[in-house]
């Protein structure tokens, strides 16, 4: 039977639905959302866009683009042009939408024909319904639990959004399309990935059996432009006191590991503080997804790889920082230390690399030297516990500590200065710290303040013929010796 016999005139719909008698009994009238139910079982699919419900507008819009999109995507794989360049895609995209168009019967009104040929193509190329969210500057993650439950974080909360795929396939097709536009695979047999979109932002993908109530998919972005030491003092995450300090132990060539947890902005402030390098030097960047981005002149970037198909070619950040140390560099900057790596970075600051950079993931200064040892045993080394402590002691000269507090906000929670061993256990003082003094409505508040401990490189430099403004920069308020901490690993 033809289409143009199946199909319902919308006349015929109206005279019908005027024959119907609506005296319809009290007692016997139904609930709004049955009706609703009702109504849009009756209504045929191919019924002008002033017969329907506007609340199952989008439904139908997504569905009718659910099918074209399928359609696409098998004409695309026939005629083998998912590898050519974006530009080239999108001409194809926009032939094919408006041939569908010129030549079917589609029920869709003008707003919905106009916005078909960018969906479709932000299906096809993007990253679909999350490219709403991809374009607003606020978010900072998107974190997508199931196919119908999407959260975001803006200003350092999260919050739930509307919006969904269709299904968990949707979400796959999605999640694979992401992977492979980046050199990386996920399927059954390698249900997870970690990559970085071409914009900087970093995901993480998992499917089942890994996750068990389905897909997920992990965004973590960055904003168009790097967060510079201005605007990380605007947003309180440091005084401008702690970062003229900041500048001095970079210029001067300390040894510094920014420690915090997951999202407390490590990465963030690790750029931020980077800036204080002279542009005269050689700067080599390691890291698993590379998110540094830094202004100076002389930078070469490395980042790690994924194995292929066949499980071959994998390379690791510990085979970076072997091969960065043969490239002469002035500073080696690693994006994170989480493994073996973590004994070639000690070895390197002990060997003529000062002034290099890194982060790790811990939730004090005291627990960043512990975290340091188990990787360092990682490594496969039989090294005693009080050889690597000792090393470690040697090699670092300060560990920053970042925190994202309860109001979202993240800020520097403690400055602390590595300064020998006493026994067995590394010894710190902290130069600065985060006071909290009350929390209301707006969020936290408090301030940075120096605990009037002066740090060695003072004197260093004093003996050097370069003075530095001490009273200004750490205060009075403490002698050394009473900020010296004894506590135990």
């Amino acid at each position: 039977m033809s289409d143009e016999r199946q199909r319902i005139h919308p006349d015929d719909v109206r005279a019908r639905l005027a024959r119907k008698s609506l005296d319809v009994p009290r007692d016997r009238l139904r609930s709004t959302r049955e009706k609703k139910d009702a109504a849009r079982n009756r209504v045929p699919t191919d019924a002008t866009p002033t017969q329907r419900r506007p609340r199952s507008r989008n439904v139908e819009y997504q569905a009718i683009k659910g099918t074209l999109h399928e359609r696409l995507i098998d004409e695309m794989n026939e005629q083998n042009v998912l590898a050519r360049p974006d530009d080239e895609l999108e001409s194809f995209v926009n032939e094919f939408v408006t041939e569908i168009l010129e030549n079917e019967e589609w029920p869709l009104n003008e707003t919905e024909r106009r916005r078909l040929s960018e969906d479709l193509i932000e299906e096809t190329l993007g990253t679909g319904p999350l490219s709403v969210l991809m374009g607003d500057p606020a978010v900072t993650d998107i974190m997508v639990n199931r196919y119908d439950e999407v959260f975001v974080e803006r200003f350092g909360q999260l919050e739930a959004t509307d919006i969904r795929f269709r299904d968990e396939e949707h979400l796959v097709r999605i999640i694979q399309r992401i992977a492979s536009r980046v050199g990386r695979r996920i399927d059954t047999s390698s249900p997870m990935v970690d990559a970085r979109l071409p914009d900087g932002s970093r995901i993480n993908a998992t499917l089942p059996p890994v996750t068990i109530d389905g897909p997920t998919l992990s965004i973590r972005r960055f904003g168009r432009r790097r967060l510079t030491r201005a605007d990380l003092i605007r947003l309180g995450m440091f005084s401008s006191q702690m970062q003229r300090f900041f500048e001095l132990i970079v210029v001067y060539r300390k040894n510094i590991i920014v420690s915090g947890g997951t999202g407390s902005g490590k990465s963030t402030l690790l750029g931020a503080i980077a800036e204080a390098i002279p542009d005269r030097e050689r700067i080599i960047t390691i890291e698993d997804a590379a998110e540094l981005l830094l202004q100076q002149r002389h930078v070469v970037r490395m980042e790690t790889r994924a194995s292929n198909l066949e499980g071959q070619g994998r390379i690791t950040q510990r085979d970076l920082v072997v091969n960065a140390l043969r490239m002469r560099p002035d500073r080696i900057l690693m994006g994170e230390v989480r493994a073996g790596e973590a004994l070639d970075m000690l070895q390197a600051m002990n060997t003529g690399h000062d002034g290099s950079l890194t982060t790790i993931h811990a939730n004090s200064p005291r627990d960043a030297f512990s975290r340091l040892e188990t990787m360092v045993m990682m490594a496969g080394t039989e090294l005693p516990s009080r050889a690597i402590r000792e090393q470690a002691v040697s090699a670092l000269d300060y560990i920053i500590q970042v925190r994202r507090y309860e109001d979202g906000v993240r800020r520097v929670e403690r400055v602390a200065e590595v300064v020998g061993m006493e026994q067995t256990t590394p010894q710190l003082q902290d130069i600065y710290t985060f006071r909290q003094t009350g929390r209301d409505a707006s969020g936290i508040s408090g301030e940075h303040q120096a605990t009037g401990v002066v740090p060695r490189i003072a004197e260093e430099l004093s003996d050097r013929g370069v003075q530095i403004p001490k009273q200004e920069l750490f205060g009075t308020a403490f002698s050394a010796s009473s900020a010296l901490e004894d506590e135990r690993l």
